[in-house]
C-alpha cells in the first residue's frame, strides 16, 4: 500500500489519527489506551487493541517482543512515523 493511501486511511478513522498521534517510542496498549483517552474520550481498550492489529497488519507498527502474551510493546516503523509526521 502506497503512503498516501495509508494515509488516507489513518485519517479516515478519528481512533486511527489519536492513536497514531500518542505513538511515540515503544508504548503497551494500556499507555497508549491512557494518551489517547485525553483527545477522544470515547475510545476503548478493544479498539486501541484492534487499530494496533490493523497498524502491523499494514506495516504501520511492529510489535517488539511477540512472543509476550501481556506487555506486548508496539512501535511505529519507518513508514508509521512517515504517515504521522504528515498528520501533524
Amino acid at each position: 500500500m502506497k503512503q498516501i493511501e495509508l494515509l488516507s486511511w489513518v485519517v479516515r478513522g478519528s481512533q486511527r489519527r489519536v492513536i497514531i498521534k500518542v505513538m511515540d517510542g515503544s508504548k503497551i496498549p494500556a499507555q497508549i489506551y491512557q494518551e489517547a483517552l485525553k483527545y477522544n474520550p470515547k475510545i476503548t481498550r478493544n479498539s486501541v487493541s484492534d487499530v494496533l492489529r490493523e497498524f502491523v497488519k499494514k506495516g504501520l507498527a511492529v510489535c517488539i517482543n511477540p512472543k509476550e502474551t501481556k506487555g506486548r510493546f508496539y512501535k511505529l516503523t519507518k513508514l508509521g512515523g512517515e504517515v504521522r509526521t504528515k498528520l501533524h
